[in-house]
């Protein structure tokens, strides 16, 4: 099975640029501002762990969850 990555890399950045997916109004101070935080990972020599993904998984969906609210969301590591 092949994977043309640059295809799909092409088409999704142009899907979010044409619908504003990752677009933020820095100006709009009408809704209310949340910042979340991920911490980094460890940089140590055994690479990442079980741990990793699922602190991840949680403020994406506390990230999405807000979003869906109409808050403005910073998400420093993943957004």
């Amino acid at each position: 099975m092949n994977y043309n990555h640059q295809e799909v890399e092409k088409k999704w950045q142009s899907y979010w640029l044409n619908n504003k997916t990752f677009a933020c109004d820095a100006w709009d101070f009408d809704k209310p501002k949340c910042y979340v935080l991920d911490m980094f990972p460890y940089p140590s020599g055994n690479g990442l762990h079980v741990g990793h993904p699922e602190g991840y998984t949680a403020t994406d969906l506390v990230c999405r969850l807000l979003l869906e609210k109409k808050n403005k969301v910073r998400h420093a590591m993943g957004r």
